[in-house]
């Protein structure tokens, strides 16, 4: 009896825990090639431009777009950086001038001369599920 009580209880509250760890993000990728994928990257403000994302994922292109989702993320302040990775080697390529080689996108569709701004690409996360769409 204490074994069922004791399951009944870890139970309802994994399903507490599960249903107040973050929300989800999907990102759609609009291409004009669907050579590669889409490798995306979500960072915090400690992490952006300078070390890896805090959460990682690839998205395979169909029919002209990608489209991948952050599950559980927190609430708190993000950006997103993500590049059509042509030739499947996972990182960014760049040519001998220092312009990246491969399209490249940033959260709130920032293109601006020089590596994108955290103050430019930064967006909220609450409790509501979003929905970007982020241009290359």
């Amino acid at each position: 009896m204490k074994t069922i009580i004791a399951t009944l209880c870890l139970t309802i509250t994994s399903l507490f825990i599960q249903a107040q760890t973050g929300t989800d993000i999907t990102v759609t990728v609009p291409v004009t090639s669907d050579k590669g994928n889409i490798v995306i990257g979500l960072y915090d403000e400690a992490t952006f431009m300078k070390a890896p994302p805090i959460k990682g994922l690839e998205a395979e292109i169909v029919d002209g777009q990608a489209t991948a989702t952050f599950t559980n993320v927190p609430a708190g302040t993000y950006a997103i950086s993500l590049f059509q990775d042509k030739n499947l080697n996972k990182r960014m390529d760049f040519e001998p001038t220092g312009m990246p080689a491969e399209p490249y996108g940033v959260s709130n569709n920032v293109m601006s001369m020089g590596p994108p701004q955290w103050s430019d690409a930064k967006f909220e996360v609450g409790s509501e599920k979003l929905t970007l769409e982020i241009r290359m």
